[in-house]
């Protein structure tokens, strides 16, 4: 997979700088006097068209071209089970000190009456 960083193209990349300098340029004209205040929705609005033609009209094929053989390689496999081994021991080491505190909530006794 030439031109990917981390595993996604530079699409991923393009969309999220434009998302960045959108929001960058909200903060900048929300802070403007007049009508420069109300050119934030303009320029939100260029951005989805431009991040849906960006969606809608992508230039590389979704599908490799034929007579290429894709191996396709699970190169995080260990990697997954670790991460899910781990956030299976936080989750009932959770599991338990919640149930520990519930069980052994202090139960206050009542005052009696005495007429």
């Amino acid at each position: 997979m030439a031109g990917t960083v981390l595993g996604v193209g530079a699409g991923v990349f393009i969309l999220a700088l434009l998302w960045v300098l959108v929001l960058l340029l909200g903060v900048l004209l929300s802070r403007a006097s007049g009508i420069a205040r109300f050119s934030v929705v303009f320029v939100f609005l260029t951005a989805v068209i431009i991040t849906a033609v960006l969606l809608f009209f992508p230039r590389a094929s979704e599908f490799p071209a034929p007579g290429v053989e894709m191996k396709i390689v699970d190169t995080f496999f260990i990697g997954r089970y670790v991460l899910l081994a781990f956030l299976s021991a936080v989750f009932l080491g959770s599991l338990f000190l919640v149930l520990m505190y519930h069980v052994l909530e202090p139960v206050c006794a009542k005052p009696l009456r005495s007429y």
